[in-house]
């Protein structure tokens, strides 16, 4: 049980939005890493050695205190959690800590007010810094819970950035946003979206301030937020070398190599098995040979043995036959004269309803071709009628 539950996170990526195939193999890569035993995860996942620049807290602000007047967006709902931001300030310093992997340390502050260069660490043991993560305080956030019609899935965030003056307190262009799904409503018509959000005019200046300090921010999170949450747009994301890709396609490479050295091994081997394959055939190839000649006597009289009772299994039985008509025939009718001659089967007798014997014979099983052999002729004593019925009749499969 404990093996399943530590696999349960290895699923197929999904389509929460628009992704390569290298974004899904580095997504496959990242939740296996998350099965490993923590003192193996760096050996495919690295370091993750970042620069966490945390936001300080802020005073309030009025204009976020409520929500829209005229409601959410047409086709969006909200679903519960409405956190409007209870301070929205800029603050003058933030803190700086070195985070690797779960663990974090200080390194001291960071001020709006001065153009100093960051003195970061060389990194260490060969391990440079990877990224800079801008992270906010809850506060700062504001987040709703809300769900959209299935059909907007693809184009999400687009839908989102166009209703975002229905959606918040706020324009398009004064805030910064992200959006997740995080499910499917029960009937599975509508998807369930979490929407995080922030003043782009709280932010700007300290990513400025990261741009000028020569660390540009990659990632703007807060605490709490989904995994690989981030508010920041593509286009405003810094371009950097994408080590996890290329150790994807480093891990690819390894696999396809290891695939092409399992394909070659067979043939390496071929000339070493094959002179034993050769002996070996040779002393057997003759008992072979007699192997197939008794197998041969053998078959012949086996075959002249059940012939003749293979015939009688495939002949037709009368007590099958009888039990068949004695539950079809209706009450009334009365066999006079019963035939079987090579699975043709002639019927006669009287009804009280011999037409309709016709389509009870039809549905009887082994029974084929079911029709009068001669016209139906009315008996004047009793009134019933005299009828003459053929059909084919087999042996039926067992159930």
């Amino acid at each position: 049980m404990a093996t399943s539950n530590a696999f349960q996170p290895l699923r197929f990526p999904g389509s929460h939005g628009r992704s390569s195939a290298w974004d899904m193999l580095d997504t496959w890569r990242r939740q296996l890493g998350t099965c490993m035993p923590r003192s193996l995860r760096p050996l495919l996942l690295g370091h993750d050695r970042r620069l966490v620049v945390r936001l300080p807290d802020a005073g309030p602000v009025s204009d976020a205190q409520s929500a829209p007047a005229d409601g959410p967006a047409p086709g969006a709902s909200a679903a519960g959690r409405d956190e409007t931001p209870a301070a929205w300030s800029a603050g003058d310093s933030a803190r700086l800590y070195l985070a690797e992997d779960d663990a974090r340390q200080p390194l001291g502050e960071l001020r709006l007010d001065t153009v100093d260069p960051l003195h970061l660490p060389s990194g260490g043991q060969g391990r440079p810094m990877r990224r800079t993560v801008l992270e906010l305080p809850p506060a700062q956030v504001l987040r709703r819970s809300l769900s959209f019609p299935l059909q907007v899935q693809e184009n999400l965030q687009q839908v989102v950035r166009y209703e975002l003056d229905r959606l918040s307190p706020f324009q398009a262009d004064q805030v910064l946003f992200d959006a997740h799904v995080g499910g499917t409503s029960r009937r599975g018509d509508r998807i369930l979206v979490d929407l995080a959000l922030c003043r782009r005019d709280r932010v700007e200046p300290w990513l400025q301030r990261l741009r000028e300090a020569g660390t540009p921010a990659e990632e703007l999170t807060w605490d709490g937020a989904w995994p690989r949450a981030n508010l920041l747009p593509v286009g405003e994301r810094p371009r950097r070398r994408n080590n996890g890709l290329r150790l994807s396609l480093a891990l690819l490479l390894l696999v396809l190599s290891l695939g092409a050295a399992a394909l070659v091994t067979p043939l390496w081997q071929r000339g070493q098995v094959l002179d034993a394959l050769q002996a070996e055939l040779a002393r057997t190839r003759t008992a072979a040979q007699e192997v197939d000649k008794l197998r041969t006597d053998l078959d012949r009289a086996r075959q002249g043995s059940v012939a003749v009772l293979q015939r009688k299994l495939d002949q037709p039985r009368v007590i099958d036959l009888l039990r068949e008509l004695t539950v079809k025939l209706p009450d009334g009718t009365w066999i006079q004269n019963l035939n079987l001659d090579k699975g043709e089967v002639q019927l006669r007798g009287e009804s009280t309803q011999a037409t309709a014997l016709l389509a009870l014979l039809e549905k009887a099983a082994g029974v084929q071709g079911v029709s009068f052999a001669s016209p139906v002729t009315q008996v004047a004593q009793t009134g019933a009628e005299r009828f003459n019925i053929a059909f084919q009749y087999q042996r039926p499969k067992p159930p």
